[in-house]
């Protein structure tokens, strides 16, 4: 998805989240190259140049491949339709409460035209060490090692990180894919793109009550489409005792018609080969479990 080579334009760069984002990015090493705000051309921000388009962008500079978003909720399909018609192949959307029926035709779109899509309602994507793309903040959360955390909630991503640095665990990539109800990469998206990176050894997920990405993850786990060890964590279980007053923090924590509870995707897992945690803070153990057992 990303490595220490990628150029990126900020969407929405001259925006509070986009120009903070931008900064932190820079400070990290990220190869952050121009922005992008329709209206706004001629600016600077951190001494980069703003374009209002993204075409302007590219003539800027033609090795622009990766492109992060912060444009408002209703912007955001315009946004990422004109990164891909430009040729970026790489789209990370920070921005929350995107329609469902914006997203559900980006998905569409991106698979038509080969394009890797992550979020909506991402905190980004970082490969440790080396670069990240989106609102990671806490670095000394995050030490380079060999394990992915993908995670459903962005700030989970820091803590699971954070967990597995205080016990000597190093990550490779940590991945928000996000937590709405329809989200561009699921899972299984990010395990096939892990699978075949070499840095990786096992795989962390932190998921929750609603919808079924986890368990579409463990028929591949179960199939040996995924062969590297995945520990799992599922958050939410407290849920279906709280009642439909109660609102859970991601949109896609939904449980409808006995579908998306934790306890069965907990089951599937288990029964597909991964190692399940009950507790959030069992999960280094189980790391250093599945990595003994793999001879790592």
């Amino acid at each position: 998805m990303i490595n220490k080579n990628s150029k990126v334009v900020v969407q929405g760069i001259t925006g509070k989240e986009g120009a903070r984002a931008t900064k932190e990015m820079l400070i990290y090493g990220t190869k952050v190259v121009c922005g992008v705000t329709p209206g706004k051309g001629g600016q600077s921000i951190e001494g980069l140049p703003v374009f209002d388009t993204i075409e302007e962008a590219i003539a800027f500079d033609s090795s622009i491949n990766t492109s992060v978003v912060y444009v408002p909720p209703l912007a955001v399909y315009e946004a990422v339709l004109e990164a891909i018609d430009n040729g970026i192949k790489t789209i990370v959307i920070i921005t929350e409460n995107v329609p469902t029926k914006d997203t559900s035709k980006l998905i569409e779109i991106a698979n038509e035209k080969n394009c890797r899509i992550i979020g909506p309602s991402s905190i980004g994507i970082m490969r440790v060490g080396e670069v990240k793309i989106g609102s990671f903040t806490n670095d000394r959360a995050y030490s380079p090692g060999n394990t992915a955390v993908v995670s459903k909630s962005g700030g989970m991503c820091s803590e699971t990180a954070l967990l597995l640095t205080q016990k000597g665990i190093g990550q490779s990539i940590v991945v928000g894919i996000g937590g709405d109800v329809l989200i561009c990469s699921d899972f299984l998206d990010i395990f096939k793109i892990l699978e075949e990176d070499a840095e990786t050894k096992a795989i962390v997920i932190y998921g929750e009550a609603g919808g079924k990405y986890e368990e579409v993850a463990a028929q591949a786990i179960s199939s040996g489409e995924i062969t590297k060890p995945v520990i799992a964590f599922i958050a939410g279980k407290f849920i279906e005792k709280a009642g439909r007053e109660m609102p859970f923090g991601h949109t896609g924590a939904i449980i409808e018609n006995g579908i998306g509870k934790v306890d069965d995707k907990k089951r599937a897992l288990k029964e597909a080969g991964a190692y399940v945690a009950d507790y959030h803070h069992e999960i280094p153990l189980l790391v250093r479990k599945a990595l003994e057992k793999n001879g790592i």
